[in-house]
């Protein structure tokens, strides 16, 4: 088979590019031939498969009128019909393409009457800003005041123009059913799905397949003692609430591996609570030394505020086999399974929190049994070869309902 991936960026930047590039590797394992379209930057990851690129799009330095092409690149149209007369794909697979590669290129693959996946990481195709959030609290101005919100409140980076942009995006979209010429939207999750559908979506197939993680080498499992929470530092991921929460708790211990805006504030309360002893900032760390930290602690925590997806941390974490205490909001309810492997609590609430990791840090049985379950439950739903599985299922009833 030989299938076309589309992501706005070629370079390791988020959970889509890390979705973009592991699925390129499992989809070349089993035999299949990738191509890459995506967008020039002189970070791009140099692939050795055949890939093209658009001119970057920098809505920060261009002029208003270059702008309007993140809705509609007249450009961006040719150079995929390039791509699909070149390359010959059988299926094309999109990811995160708003706002820089341009809604041409769905009329370019269509217009070839090629079917077409999309994975759908976010929120984006009913929310402007994407992740449904404003000054670090949930937000869904877009579902049930329609998508002006987003330019009164200039939710796009707090930019009028980006916001706007926004704006206009949406609108084409919704007046051109641009989603309706995507054969199957693939969910990460069913928070995912059912936001989608509540935003009235116009679409014509929405499938939920939870994303995956590779296997790694087996290591001797280490029962730890002490907390572990990595990614962004910012108020959405409520790690202040984490922090607050250990402080209930007498001589528990919490090591933080990552940077953001909120570094500052939780140096402040270490400081003020005298913590220095019992938690730590690692600042940003590689993957390698995020695995060696999962590996030897207790428990994970992910304590968002924010609407969630389908995790990597949690993947990674079940992985290795770590239980996981997680907020219970967005696509993490899905993931942790309570008194399986690991608890959820109500994202708004500390002292929920604070019980929860308190169960985790005094019971040695618990975490023993949660750890084997989130192996478990990694290898019957979240390995490279279940999600393989799932997407083939897909990519060939789509492949074969086109040549009917």
């Amino acid at each position: 088979m030989r299938i076309l991936l589309v992501n706005k960026f070629h370079y390791l930047r988020g959970g889509s590019e890390k979705y973009y590039f592991e699925l390129a590797k499992l989809l070349k394992s089993h035999g299949h031939t990738v191509a890459f379209f995506s967008m020039k930057n002189e970070n791009n990851i140099k692939t050795g498969d055949r890939e093209y690129f658009v001119d970057e799009i920098d809505m920060n330095t261009g002029s208003k009128f270059e702008a309007l092409n993140v809705i509609y690149s007249k450009k961006n149209k040719a150079l995929m019909e390039k791509a699909l007369e070149e390359f010959k794909p059988d299926i094309v697979h999109i990811n995160n393409f708003q706002r820089q590669l341009s809604a041409s290129i769905i009329d370019a693959v269509k217009e070839k009457n090629i079917p077409l996946i999309m994975t759908a990481h976010d929120l984006n195709p009913i929310c402007p800003a994407s992740i449904m959030l404003y000054n670090g609290e949930v937000c869904e101005d877009c579902i049930t005041k329609g998508y002006t919100s987003c330019i009164k409140k200039k939710c796009i980076k707090n930019s009028m123009l980006k916001s706007v942009l926004g704006y206009i995006e949406k609108k084409y979209y919704d007046l051109h059913k641009m989603f309706c010429k995507v054969d199957c939207i693939i969910s990460p999750s069913e928070f995912n799905k059912n936001q989608l559908l509540k935003g009235k979506l116009k679409c014509n197939d929405i499938t939920v397949i939870h994303n995956f993680v590779n296997e790694t080498k087996k290591t001797d499992y280490t029962l730890g003692d002490c907390a572990f929470y990595f990614g962004r530092l910012s108020r959405e991921k409520g790690i202040l609430n984490l922090v607050e929460a250990i402080n209930n708790i007498p001589g528990a211990r919490l090591i933080i591996a990552g940077d953001g805006p909120e570094k500052e504030n939780i140096q402040a309360y270490i400081k003020e609570h005298k913590l220095e002893n019992r938690i730590t900032l690692l600042g940003y760390l590689n993957q390698n030394d995020i695995r060696e930290n999962i590996k030897k602690c207790r428990f994970v925590t992910v304590p968002s505020i924010c609407f969630e997806n389908c995790p990597y941390s949690i993947l990674e974490t079940m992985e290795i086999g770590k239980p996981i205490i997680g907020s219970k909001i967005g696509g993490i309810p899905e993931l942790v399974k309570d008194d399986v492997n690991g608890y959820t609590y109500a994202y708004d609430c500390v002292d929920d929190l604070t019980d929860k990791l308190k169960i985790l840090f005094e019971n040695d049985e618990k975490v023993n049994e949660f750890s084997n379950n989130s192996k478990r439950l990694y290898k019957e739903n979240y390995s490279a070869e279940a999600y393989y599985n799932k997407l083939m299922t897909v990519y060939n009833k789509y492949i074969n309902t086109d040549k009917e």
